[in-house]
């Protein structure tokens, strides 16, 4: 019997509110009080449903570039045909090679694996070669508190409270790296994403004040982010790892990134670079030219269960990201629970769970 065929494409924008314990961090220079996502719904003609999820900071864009542009070249086209995404950029590669389509076809390759592993009866894991370990450690990504250090302290503590035995910040100053470090401890990783703080010329200075806090890596620390030449030099400068990726493109510049000899940590997006097909290539090929694969996963949707599957089967052991906050809704969490710093690798078929409509529909942009 031949594979089944998409039927149906349906992408469903959320807005998710949560609480930082702290004031709306800003977004596009707008308070930022929803965590936005886009969930990507693929219904084959044989009435299986997978799910994927696409980058939802632009949801505006991203809906229409899968209704207008990836649904009508998808719908028709075999499941199994695992090279149908690269055709659609390409087809598609006047409209842009990265931002708004690479994001759709995210959401489109996420949720082809995922029935995929449905029609197999296996998790995505074991389609990717099998699983190497069944829990990862996670680390919680704090969001960003303006160097208010007093908030910093207290955040940190609560989240070494909730079992969590790693830390990443989002702040910019020495003094917040600082007291972090003082209430994490010594031995307590800590890394530091600036969200591409500096231009070139100012980065090495920065860096150098927040060396003494013994940083496992600085991530995004240079405005434009694809300046590799001048990341490969700051990293020589300083002797601080650094960690890219979430901002490239396309899933090319990885390549670029190794060649320019500028990275530790590569951080490939699964929602923003084309999907879990091309995370699990970077992942692969990063880790055989000695970097570390660390995806970028500060999401909540099949997006994040996608990434959990790919660091249960990928060869080197490396953490979780997942944003520190209270959630009004979490997609896929259930399927995942955290504990003591640990997720358990789901068992069920695919990426390990379906999200519930009735709350998609509560929290519909």
């Amino acid at each position: 019997m031949s594979a089944p065929t998409i039927a149906a494409i349906t992408a469903f924008a959320l807005r998710i509110p949560f609480d930082h314990w702290g004031p709306s961090p800003a977004f596009a220079g707008q308070p930022r009080t929803t965590l936005d996502t886009v969930l990507v719904r693929v219904t084959t003609d044989r009435g299986t449903v997978g799910w994927g999820e696409a980058y939802g900071g632009f949801w505006s864009a991203v809906v229409p570039a899968i209704d207008q542009w990836v649904a009508p070249l998808a719908i028709g086209q075999k499941v199994d045909d695992v090279e149908l995404p690269a055709r659609i950029e390409r087809t598609l590669h006047n409209l842009g090679r990265a931002g708004a389509t690479i994001h759709a076809i995210s959401g489109l390759d996420i949720a082809l694996w995922d029935i995929r592993g449905k029609l197999a009866g296996v998790p995505v894991a074991t389609l990717l070669g099998g699983r190497r370990r069944d829990r990862i450690g996670v680390y919680a990504s704090l969001l960003q508190y303006n160097g208010d250090l007093d908030r910093v302290r207290r955040i940190v503590d609560r989240a070494l409270g909730d079992g969590f035995q790693q830390i990443k910040l989002h702040e910019r100053t020495a003094e917040a790296v600082a007291a972090a470090r003082d209430v994490a401890g010594p031995n307590v990783p800590l890394m530091v994403d600036t969200n591409c703080a500096w231009l070139p010329a100012d980065a090495a200075d920065a860096v150098t004040e927040m060396a003494p806090s013994d940083l496992l890596w600085i991530e995004e620390p240079i405005w434009p982010p694809e300046d590799f030449a001048s990341l490969a030099a700051l990293r020589h400068t300083t002797g601080v790892a650094t960690a890219i990726g979430e901002n490239a493109g396309n899933a090319l510049d990885f390549k670029k990134m190794l060649a320019d000899d500028c990275v530790d940590y590569v951080q490939p997006s699964v929602i923003k670079i084309g999907g879990l097909t091309p995370l699990w290539r970077i992942c692969t090929e990063s880790e055989a030219a000695g970097a570390t694969c660390v995806p970028h996963s500060p999401f909540f949707g099949p997006g994040y269960l996608a990434t959990i599957q790919v660091l249960a089967a990928k060869e080197q052991a490396s953490a979780l990201e997942r944003f520190y906050c209270d959630l009004a809704f979490d997609p896929c969490g259930s399927f995942a629970p955290i504990a003591d710093g640990f997720i358990d690798i789901p068992d069920g078929p695919g990426l390990g769970g379906d999200p519930d409509m009735d709350l998609i529909d509560q929290y519909r942009a």
